[in-house]
């Protein structure tokens, strides 16, 4: 049963920065065996995808909206999930999700978290 834990959500004044965690547990599988990703879902808008890492941190993809302020990675040792976000703008205000699945997409992932709250204040 896929398990995802988010944390690092709050609220910080825009330009600044957070870092997001997702703790993943996949057993009898290994986190190594699933590809990831982060959501973001704000009010009254569509949930739309973030950034997204495959299984060994080759190939990742990202948001237009985010390219160059966010960074995605992983550490498949430790389980883990990041997502670094950088001069934070109010847009970027949003419940941000993390996701997996055993298959590398853009677009769809099968396991999610209950998510943590970003807010950035102008």
């Amino acid at each position: 049963q896929v398990h995802l834990v988010e944390s690092g959500g709050g609220l910080v004044q825009a330009g600044g920065s957070l870092r997001l965690s997702c703790a993943a547990s996949v057993p009898p599988f290994t986190f190594s065996e699933y590809a990831a990703a982060w959501f973001r879902q704000a009010p009254g808008k569509a949930r739309e995808i973030v950034a997204t890492i495959d299984w060994t941190a080759d190939t990742t993809y990202y948001l237009d909206a985010v390219k160059g302020r966010f960074i995605i990675s992983r550490d498949n040792a430790k389980n883990m999930l990041y997502l670094q976000m950088n001069s934070l703008k109010p847009e970027d205000t949003a419940f941000y999700y993390c996701a997996a699945d055993r298959r590398y997409s853009v677009s769809e992932y099968s396991y999610w978290g209950q998510g943590t709250q970003v807010t950035v204040s102008s």
